[in-house]
């Protein structure tokens, strides 16, 4: 059994392999032997609750210098983006070329992997962005959106443990591939990190009813990709993390306005 020691910089090693994937963060790389994608998921939650942190950030700077609130949240959209490389939108932009423009699996997989955005993905890109920035707007309360931002970004993250979990790679190669592996070990921090930070940052109830939103859109999701392609690749990560996040950012505005 790994010494207390050991087993702490294991764990660090494990979040830096996250922070790397699921961030441009300039961040040293990783001695060998690295930790796997697949032992490192149960730390996607914590990346989240760093981008949306960072978002929530701007967000309260913008707000702080009168800008109005939709604004700010754009502003604080635009962080998230940076930050992260605009992985997640990327990902939703290709799956929904992909899902929208091909006629079999492996046409879909091949439009997927294109460089090249649609006007599936364009439109996709669009409606995420405005509905993110609709939903913040509705919200009087800057300290709620701030809190909403890192809750809903840790727990959205969490949800993409979840999909590695539940389904099969549908491919052979690529980030869906690499992070195969997953256990109840790693989904079973994701969820507490998700459910825990939420309930400290929102109020119990409705942080409760955003959970059961996101699960929603992500097990539709889910079912989506199995019908489509046969499994998950990296892309539907991506297009996970956003259409949860939006699904709890609509819940979180029901609730609350």
């Amino acid at each position: 059994m790994s010494n207390p020691r050991q087993w702490l910089d294991e764990r660090i090693g494990e979040m830096r392999i996250a922070l790397l994937t699921l961030t441009r963060l300039p961040l040293a790389s990783v001695g060998e032997p690295a930790p796997t994608l697949a032992a490192s998921s149960w730390a996607f939650g914590l990346v989240g609750g760093i981008v949306g942190g960072a978002s929530a950030l701007g967000f309260g700077v913008a707000v702080a210098a009168n800008l109005p609130v939709v604004l700010a949240g754009l502003v604080a959209i635009a962080i998230g983006i940076v930050v992260t490389g605009a992985m997640h939108e990327d990902g939703l932009a290709d799956l929904a070329d992909g899902f929208g423009g091909g006629h079999d699996p492996e046409r879909k997989l091949a439009i997927m992997r294109d460089s090249q955005v649609g006007s599936y993905g364009v439109l996709a890109l669009i409606l995420a962005i405005a509905l993110r920035a609709s939903c913040i707007g509705a919200i009087e309360q800057p300290m709620v959106v701030m809190c909403a931002m890192i809750a809903t970004a840790v727990a959205s993250r969490s949800a993409m443990v979840v999909v590695l979990y539940a389904m099969p790679a549908a491919r052979g190669d690529g980030l869906g591939r690499l992070a195969v592996g997953v256990g109840g070990a790693q989904v079973t921090v994701a969820l507490a990190s998700a459910l825990g930070i939420g309930c400290v940052l929102v109020a119990v109830p409705v942080w409760l009813a955003c959970l059961v939103a996101m699960g929603i859109a992500g097990v539709g999701l889910s079912w989506l990709a199995l019908r489509q392609i046969g499994g998950q690749t990296g892309d539907v990560l991506g297009a996970a993390q956003q259409v949860t996040e939006i699904a709890g950012w609509i819940a979180i505005v029901s609730w609350t306005v």
